[in-house]
This record gives structure tokens, sequence and C-alpha cells, in this order.
């Protein structure tokens, strides 16, 4: 009895043991993962801006220069826009917001858009959408180049009352069958323009 007693508790210790060291290895798996997850999405991230924001017209750390900002109307939505400044010698450059066009056809199109200091476009990406392949797509860069249209644009150029695609009498092109998509990105990048000309003062 005490023989059977005796194996009973060398069993139940060994899997104990095995239990934390398994215990262990998972959360140090996680830990290591973690941190590289994370480094991965800042390089990612930081790429993008590097795409709109070329990194030898800054010197300040883009990735920590923030700010946030509500503004529904504009900006398509209730969430906070962290805006990404851009500064050479302390003298803004540009400032890159993640501005959401919240009217695509099948739903929000996340965006980065670039507007320089003198309030022209650096640039325009999209972030994530889900709007339908071989149409709605037409705004990813890997998809074409529709997206670089708006660079160098400003609410003076093209004027405010054409910024639209060119089938509602703007000067911006669409895909034939696919108007609501670059509609909505239309508006969007719009939208963020007259954020920055009202409140380019608290951006930077």
């Amino acid at each position: 009895m005490n023989e059977l007693r005796a194996t009973m508790i060398r069993a139940a210790s060994m899997l104990t043991l095995f239990a934390v060291l398994g215990g262990g290895l998972v959360a140090l798996s996680f830990q290591v993962t973690h941190e590289q997850i994370k480094k991965n999405e800042r390089l990612t991230l930081l790429r993008s801006l590097n795409d709109i924001v070329p990194h030898q017209d800054y010197d300040n750390d883009l990735l920590t220069d923030t700010r946030e900002v509500n503004n529904l109307t504009l900006l398509g939505t209730a969430e906070p826009v962290i805006i990404y400044r851009a500064r050479h010698h302390g003298q803004p450059v540009a400032a890159i917001f993640t501005a959401v066009a919240p009217d695509g056809y099948n739903g929000m199109i996340r965006l980065l858009v670039g507007i320089r200091s003198d309030g022209t476009i650096a640039g325009v990406r999209v972030v994530s959408h889900q709007e339908t392949p071989g149409l709605g797509d037409i705004i990813n860069l890997r998809r074409s180049s529709w997206i670089l249209g708006f660079n160098g644009h400003s609410l003076s150029n093209p004027k405010e009352e054409n910024w639209k695609v060119k089938r509602d009498g703007g000067v911006f092109d669409h895909q034939t069958g696919a108007t609501i998509t670059p509609r909505a990105v239309v508006k969007a990048v719009k939208n963020t323009l007259l954020f920055y000309q009202q409140f380019r003062e608290e951006v930077f």
C-alpha cells in the first residue's frame, strides 16, 4: 500500500513538473514571438509612412512624434485618428493621417493620407479594405497606380468643388462598374485636407 502511494506521489510530482515546464516554455515562446511581432508591425508601418514621406525628408522619429485627434465628420471615424508628424530641424514637413473612408462598397476603407506642410498631398495609401477583387481593389497600389493620382493635389488644385470622380463632374478617374469605391476614397482624402486646413496649428 505504501509502495502504491509512493508511486502515485511520484507520478503526480512528474505531472506537476511537466506542467510547470510546459507553461514556462509557452510563456517564454509568447514573450519572444510577441516582441518580434511588434517589431515587424513597426517596421511595416514605417515602410508605409516612408512610402509617403521619404526618410531623407525628415530627421525626427515618425513613430513617436504623434498625436491623436477626433473628428467623425472629416476623418470618417469616431475612433481617435493618429497623426504621424514629420519634421526637419524642428520645422513641420508633413503630417500623415490614419483616416477612414466609411462609405466604401463593402465597408470601411482605412487609409494613410500624407499632407505636406504647404497643404499639398504627399501621398495616399490604402491600409485595409474589403472591396470587390477585380473592381473595387483598383485603390490598392499592388493592383493599379490609381492611388498615386492624388500626389501633389491640394484644396486649390483642383478647386474644392472638383474633388469628385469624373462621373460626378470631378477630375479623378474611376473604373467603369466601380464608382462607389474611388468616390469614397476621394471624399475621404478631400475631408482630410479640410481637417488639415482648419486645424493645422493643432496638428503640429
